[in-house]
């Protein structure tokens, strides 16, 4: 349960990196850059969060730990951008969301090296975007991203390849 950063990572002193409470870590690898009002928050699970070398968070993205994230190497990730490894459960009527707790895992997110994610974009829990992967504005992925392929929508979708 710390934050283990590399001497070159630059964390602005507008963002916010908790220190779990839940024996999970934060894990910044060199020369990472964290932007003004990043958001890394250990709630929902046991996973931890591992960030690679050269990864940049641009300005007000959201990482919970939940079930666990990766993110690979010379990643940049737009603003705005939520990557949430955990889903509450909501089936039971009879009982209020906030009673119903977390549901079963879908294996957190792993975002491989290489990756390109756009403004906006939301990943959920079971997501895994392979290597070289662009994912544009405003998209939703919930699903496996096939590597250097370029994707958009809600529902996220290929739309083309990297070549």
């Amino acid at each position: 349960m710390a934050n283990i950063f590399d001497e070159s990572a630059r964390v602005s002193d507008k963002a916010s990196i908790e220190v779990s409470s839940r024996g999970t870590n934060t894990v910044l690898g060199k020369n990472c850059v964290v932007d003004d009002f990043v958001k890394i928050k250990h709630v929902g699970g046991s996973g931890d969060i591992i960030i690679g070398d050269n990864v940049y968070l641009n300005s007000c993205t959201v990482i919970y730990s939940g079930n666990g994230v990766k993110i690979g190497s010379n990643t940049a990730i737009g603003p705005n951008t939520s990557i949430v490894p955990i889903n509450h459960k909501f089936e039971d009527k009879t009982k209020l969301i906030s009673e119903q707790r977390f549901a079963d895992s879908k294996g957190g997110i792993v975002i491989e090296e290489d990756v390109w994610i756009g403004a906006g974009v939301t990943i959920l829990d079971g997501a895994y975007i392979r290597k070289g992967a662009v994912i544009g504005a405003g998209s939703l992925v919930n699903k496996e991203i096939e590597a250097y392929s370029i994707n958009v929508g809600s529902p996220c979708r290929k739309v083309g390849s990297r070549q």
